[in-house]
């Protein structure tokens, strides 16, 4: 097994907020599935949460503090397809994916 050139930058962050490497060469190790399957879940929460957005953007009815909710999920949901977006970028050696994204 040979050192990976670049790591896997994981969907999700360390206790105190700091990324999350996998340094391997196997795509098919246990740990890469795992950030596989949650990679692909928060991209459908994504999508899902989006489809709930434009309900409420178009009900009249909806009051602020239901809006300043859905804003901060929103903000969740990108970060978290930002950081797919990062790692994927990375994995595929697109360089029309910024290595940093800034979060």
């Amino acid at each position: 097994m040979s050192t990976p050139d670049i790591p896997r930058l994981l969907p999700w962050t360390g206790q105190d907020g700091k990324p999350c490497y996998l340094l391997t060469d196997r795509d098919d190790s246990p740990l890469s599935r795992r950030a596989g399957q949650v990679e692909a879940l928060q991209l459908r929460m994504a999508a899902g949460l989006l489809e709930h957005a434009r309900v409420l953007i178009d009900d009249p009815a909806v009051d602020a503090r239901q809006l300043r909710f859905l804003s901060a999920q929103l903000s969740t949901a990108l970060q978290d397809v930002l950081r797919v977006a990062q790692s994927r970028g990375a994995r595929s050696a697109d360089d029309d994916v910024p290595s940093d994204l800034g979060f």
